[in-house]
C-alpha cells in the first residue's frame, strides 16, 4: 500500500488524518439540515459527529430532529467493528423516497452510548444536507456516511485506490 500524504491544513481546518481510529464520539452546536424532495426533513444544533482516521465526519442527528412521518423502517441491519449493529430506515418526503438513506444503532457499543437515540444520514441520498449552511458532498464512493465541507481535509477514504487504508 502507498503511504498516504494528508492534503495541507489551512486556518480553521482539520485534517481526518489527525482523527482517531478507533473513533470518537464528539458534541456539535452546527447547524445541520437534511432536505429531501424539496422539503426540510431534519434540522438541529445539537448533533454529534463520528470522526475517524481518514473519513470526513458522520453527524448524528436525534430522532427529535427529523419531521414526523419521514422516517420507514426497513429490514436489514450491518455491523461496523465500532459502534455495533446498525439499523436502517428509507427517508420520505415531498412525494421522493430514500432507500436506506438513515441508519442509527440501538443499541450501540461501549463508547458510543450518546449516538443511541440519533440517526445519520447519507448526504449522497438526499437532495442536501447542510452544516451551518454549507452544502455538504458527499464521501465518494457510496458506501460510507461522511460529509465533506470546507472545514475537513483529506484525503478520503472511499474513492478510488483507498480500499486499503
Amino acid at each position: 500500500m502507498p503511504r498516504v500524504i494528508p492534503d495541507p491544513v489551512g486556518p480553521g481546518q482539520e485534517s481526518v488524518w489527525d482523527y482517531p481510529r478507533p473513533p470518537r464520539v464528539e458534541p456539535s452546536s452546527e447547524t445541520v439540515e437534511v432536505r429531501l424532495g424539496g422539503e426540510l426533513v431534519a434540522r438541529s444544533t445539537k448533533t454529534y459527529r463520528v470522526l475517524e482516521t481518514s473519513h470526513p465526519p458522520t453527524y448524528y442527528l436525534p430522532r427529535s430532529a427529523f419531521a414526523e412521518g419521514v422516517l420507514l423502517p426497513v429490514d436489514g441491519t450491518t455491523h461496523c467493528e465500532w459502534k455495533g449493529e446498525a439499523a436502517y430506515f428509507d427517508l420520505s418526503a415531498g412525494g421522493r423516497r430514500a432507500p436506506r438513506a438513515a441508519w442509527t444503532y440501538p443499541r450501540p457499543a461501549h463508547g458510543f452510548e450518546v449516538i443511541g437515540d440519533h440517526l445519520a444520514v447519507m448526504p449522497g441520498a438526499v437532495d442536501a444536507c447542510t452544516v451551518d449552511g454549507e452544502a455538504v458532498r458527499p464521501q465518494e464512493g457510496g458506501f460510507y456516511g461522511g460529509w465533506v465541507t470546507s472545514r475537513v481535509v483529506g484525503p478520503f477514504k472511499g474513492g478510488p485506490g483507498s480500499w486499503g487504508w
